[in-house]
């Protein structure tokens, strides 16, 4: 028998749940991510639950022991249980009744194999109850062992069910595959047949799922397989995958912006529905990896992290080593402090005059290694 451990499972607060389901009869489990990444000694985020109870049941149950209930998703079946200040999301067990590639219209169910059978990949359908012993409908244990992301049943009816799982393909093998391995052959050709598919996504499902991507300790493999089957320039037209891994190897944690800087791609404001700030990093440091803009200058005007960001980017475009001395020069231009203020260069000059003076200045002092003092550029 495979049972899962940690403290997310025996907390108080989610044992309180059980209880509480138990003390009204009713069976539940824990499901999804939670039981993958406690089976991966990965970080416990999320705590996911299902059952065969109704969402009014599972509410019932709750409100009995004074727990609170948020109706998060009553019409897919889902209710949030508060206990302890966790969130413990409770859903019914469901099968998909319609589905257009977009969203589905589901049935309420009381079995768990229907409800595995609806899921996309077999790490994700695995069940444990509240002693963390684990239900595999779908055979997904062996597929998590050898790190295999693989869609459960036909590849191309779950895809067509949501076009999104073509993105989650990707994205869930940068975060859980085998890093020496390739690809699900039979996943990437379903994922490469339905790429029209992906058209029907809104782009705020495509950002976020490529946001969680490029956010993944190492995405290089995965961003190259998107790329050869012809999903990478779907939802990033224009996009070189290139410098990807070199900039993987020279960084010291992941950078979203940074990596989609690496990457380019045209429209991503609008493609995914970046932030406002997003956006203006992303060009910043596409602005700035083929300036002659020194890293200390960068760092004076834009801070340390734009600084060394663009180190990275011209090391990994432009196949070049870091810099010697690269964190003395980005240490010194962040903490530079321009010595001299308007009010030093007044009454004498005033308007544009004032604004083109203190530029001149500015330019001069940055110029010196940002040794000049105040009274060598006033003099």
């Amino acid at each position: 028998m495979t049972v899962v451990t940690g403290d997310w499972l025996t907390n108080p607060a989610t044992q309180a749940v059980f209880d509480a389901l138990v003390a009204a009869g009713i069976d539940g489990f824990f499901v999804g991510g939670c039981v993958r990444n406690a089976l991966l000694g990965a970080p416990v985020a999320d705590i996911d639950m299902t059952t065969s109870a109704t969402p009014g049941q599972v509410s019932t149950a709750a409100e009995a022991v004074g727990l609170k209930v948020v109706p998060t998703g009553i019409d897919h079946g889902t209710v949030t249980v508060v206990s302890g200040g966790i969130p413990h999301e409770v859903t019914t067990f469901r099968r998909d009744m319609e589905t257009d590639g977009r969203r589905a219209q589901v049935a309420f169910s009381a079995s768990m194999a229907e409800d595995a059978a609806r899921r996309d990949f077999t790490m994700n359908a695995l069940y444990a109850d509240r002693r963390g012993a684990v239900t595999d409908p779908v055979g997904g244990l062996p597929d998590l062992n050898a790190r295999r992301v693989r869609f459960i049943g036909d590849a191309d009816a779950r895809i067509a069910e949501d076009y999104l799982r073509i993105l989650r393909f990707f994205r869930f093998h940068a975060w859980y595959g085998d890093p020496a391995g390739g690809l699900d052959a039979d996943g990437l050709a379903a994922c490469a047949a339905g790429a029209d598919g992906l058209a029907q996504l809104s782009a705020e499902r495509v950002g976020a799922e490529m946001k969680k991507l490029l956010s993944a300790p190492d995405p290089a493999p995965a961003v190259a397989a998107m790329a050869q089957a012809g999903i990478l320039a779907r939802v990033m037209p224009g996009a070189d995958t290139k410098a990807l891994p070199v900039l993987v190897h020279l960084e010291d944690g992941a950078g979203f912006t940074r990596r989609v800087a690496c990457l380019g791609g045209e429209d991503l404001k609008d493609r995914w529905r970046l932030s406002k700030a997003e956006a203006a990093e992303i060009a910043l440091l596409r602005d700035l990896i083929g300036a002659d803009t020194g890293l200390a200058e960068i760092a004076y005007r834009h801070g340390a992290d734009a600084a060394r960001d663009v180190a990275l980017l011209r090391a990994a475009l432009f196949e070049q080593p870091l810099p010697d001395g690269m964190q003395d020069e980005v240490a010194t231009g962040a903490g530079a402090v321009f010595p001299v203020k308007a009010a030093d260069l007044m009454p004498e000059f005033s308007g544009p005059a004032l604004g083109a003076k203190l530029q001149e200045l500015e330019t001069r002092w940055i110029a010196s290694g940002f040794a000049l003092t105040r009274a060598e550029l006033l003099g």
